[in-house]
């Protein structure tokens, strides 16, 4: 499948560079289908892991809400994420690990599986012996694995939405583009000014755009 000093550390970049989960040849990005989870042991101690798809900060937080309830009494909620097509939103969060020692091992796991839109929690339950620093960092990069490799890595298209205004007289000349370019409209309004809206792949925009604006009277707009 393809797919020493204890604080409390959090880290957040926003970045131009990451290009790892995107081509833009066939502009897809990969991301996981759904939730899924893992568990490592190790020394006494558990670790269990929470990889969820998730596509902006207040999804994370209610998905981090989520698992403190349901380990309420566990002491370490480490995590890290990546967001957007490129990556280029991503955080991670030792919580009150060693510095460095949880969250950037987490976020290597999306970075090496070149993962964006999830976010990894590690609950740590210690077991009476201590990993030490190196051993931390081993132990939350493999739960951290365990819940990518549990679950389903998938590709998905990147694309563009329009916002179409036209006069009704117009109708048969937009219809055609959307045909060639296989697109079914949505929200949909056809009255003597129409509306609609329609979702293109970002490696087809450019020209789709284009026949539209070439037609008279046409108004087009992005809208994501």
């Amino acid at each position: 499948m393809r797919v020493y000093v204890l604080v409390h550390t959090s880290y957040l970049f926003v970045s131009k560079d990451n290009f790892d989960v995107m081509s833009e040849d066939n502009d897809t990005y990969l991301t996981l289908l759904s939730q899924s989870e893992g568990l490592h042991k190790v020394k006494g101690s558990k670790h269990f892991s929470y990889a969820f798809p998730v596509t902006n900060e207040e999804e994370i937080k209610n998905c981090l809400d989520l698992i403190k309830v349901k380990h309420h009494s566990a002491r370490h909620h480490c995590y890290a994420w990546r967001i957007g097509y490129d990556a280029s939103r991503y955080r991670s969060n030792d919580d009150g690990e060693p510095s460095n020692s949880a969250g950037p091992p987490i976020l290597g796991v999306l970075k090496s599986n070149s993962l964006t839109n999830v976010l990894i929690v590690v609950v740590r339950y210690f077991g009476g012996t201590k990993l030490g620093v190196g051993g931390l960092i081993d132990a939350y990069r493999t739960a951290a694995s365990m819940a990518v490799n549990t679950g389903e890595i998938v590709e998905k298209n990147i694309t563009k939405t329009y916002a179409i205004k036209y006069p009704y007289a117009r109708m048969g000349d937009v219809m055609n583009v959307l045909k060639r370019a296989g697109i079914n409209p949505e929200n949909t309004d056809f009255q003597i000014t129409c509306s609609l809206e329609a979702t293109i792949r970002l490696r087809d925009s450019a020209s789709f755009a284009k026949s539209m604006e070439d037609i008279d009277e046409v108004q087009l707009k992005e809208i994501s």
